[in-house]
């Protein structure tokens, strides 16, 4: 059980790390390419949705970049109370699995 809390963890740490490189990796490419880049909100979503929201709106914060987008300023803070809820869930009932 406690090797399925780990492998859990791991995951998630790697997804927020994930959502967090991502804003960095689109911040860099804007920068680049200039203010006609193309929105890829969809990436920055998914990975969201995977269970990297709070680190996507956080890195949003610490990087300021599209804090003006109002889809990613409503979707990513919904997302990151269903993701910690759904944590939440998973741990307190032991990932559903009797013992």
């Amino acid at each position: 059980m406690i090797l399925l809390y780990i492998l859990f963890g791991t995951y998630l740490i790697a997804v927020n790390v994930y959502s967090f490189m991502l804003v960095r990796a689109q911040k860099i490419a804007a920068r680049e390419r200039g203010n006609n880049a193309k929105n890829k909100n969809g990436k920055l979503l998914v990975a969201g949705f995977l269970g990297g929201a709070v680190a996507a709106y956080a890195a949003l914060f610490i990087l300021k970049f599209k804090t003006d987008n109002v889809l990613l300023m409503i979707l990513l803070p919904v997302l990151s109370v269903l993701n910690v809820y759904i944590i939440i869930l998973l741990m307190r009932n032991a990932f559903f699995i009797p013992l």
